[in-house]
């Protein structure tokens, strides 16, 4: 499914997105039509969306829309910052910068997951609304627990964010092809005998393959969540012994924020006590479920 390459008016979409709305008539009002918009997007793909197909949820005209909205590109814009209000998230006291982090990055997964067409929105210049900057900003604030230098704060959040974004269009690709074949992926690839046939000249793989490697997949959002965050870790790390070694003082745990001291053969350490550790290790699992 292509996304709409349509550019909002940027100053009319601002004005939308934080707040400047038009009065609410009888039947219609700006909120109303973003969220019918919503409902066709989940059912029929950004690409089907239309004014015409909102207006007819609404049994009116698409001039009628005009009268809240200039176009789809603005609508779209709107129908972005609405999704992202859904859920919320709670403050993140108490969780260190690897739990804020997963937990930030889990949610986004599960809008793109209730909203495949949003991945199709995104963009280097959509406008963000209010709660798409409130999700960043906390995103931010946890990843500043780090205690990166500032510009690499903004790395790793984007860093994150943007692996998110990837694994929602690989997920978002194969949904729709199944959406408009009504096959399944699965199915689909089971019935390529005739290409699985000629593999057998690629040794690595058939080693693989013979030895269980694809009978039971990793999940890709866990397995590369975990891999990315693993290593923003050692980068934090790596910080943590340079520190050290420049005698500018030692490093905080990451749970209780008392001093660590450096470990086994001068490796960097993130808690101070195997029992913060172990504490960070629950936190982590509590936020996933």
């Amino acid at each position: 499914m292509a996304g709409d390459d349509a550019q909002p008016d940027p100053e009319r979409a601002i004005e939308l997105l934080w707040g400047a709305h038009e009065p609410d008539r009888p039947g219609l009002s700006l909120g109303r039509i973003v969220a019918a918009a919503i409902d066709v997007a989940d059912a029929e793909g950004l690409g089907a969306l239309s004014m015409r197909k909102v207006a007819e949820r609404f049994g009116t005209t698409t001039m009628s829309l005009y009268r809240y909205v200039p176009g789809k590109a603005e609508l779209v814009e709107l129908m972005r910052d609405a999704v992202y209000g859904e859920a919320p998230l709670a403050p993140a006291d108490g969780l260190d910068w690897r739990a804020g982090l997963e937990r930030w990055a889990w949610r986004a997964w599960e809008i793109h997951q209730r909203h495949p067409w949003l991945v199709y929105s995104a963009g280097s210049r959509r406008l963000p609304g209010p709660n798409i900057m409130a999700g960043y900003d906390h995103a931010l604030d946890v990843a500043s627990r780090t205690g990166l230098a500032p510009a690499q704060v903004i790395a790793v959040v984007n860093l994150v964010g943007g692996f998110v974004e990837s694994v929602a269009r690989q997920a978002g690709e194969t949904a729709e092809l199944q959406r408009r074949t009504g096959i399944s992926h699965e199915r689909w690839w089971s019935e390529r005998e005739s290409l699985f046939e000629r593999l057998d000249a690629y040794p690595a793989l058939r080693r693989l393959w013979e030895s269980g490697g694809m009978d039971e997949p990793l999940d890709p959002f866990e397995f590369g969540l975990q891999r990315t965050l693993d290593g923003v870790e050692a980068l934090v790390g790596s910080r943590g012994s340079e520190v050290m070694r420049d005698g500018i003082g030692g490093a905080e745990c990451a749970m209780c924020g008392k001093p660590v001291d450096g470990g086994v053969r001068g490796r960097p350490r993130d808690y101070c006590s195997r029992a913060c550790q172990q504490r960070a290790y629950r936190r982590r699992q509590s936020t996933r479920s």
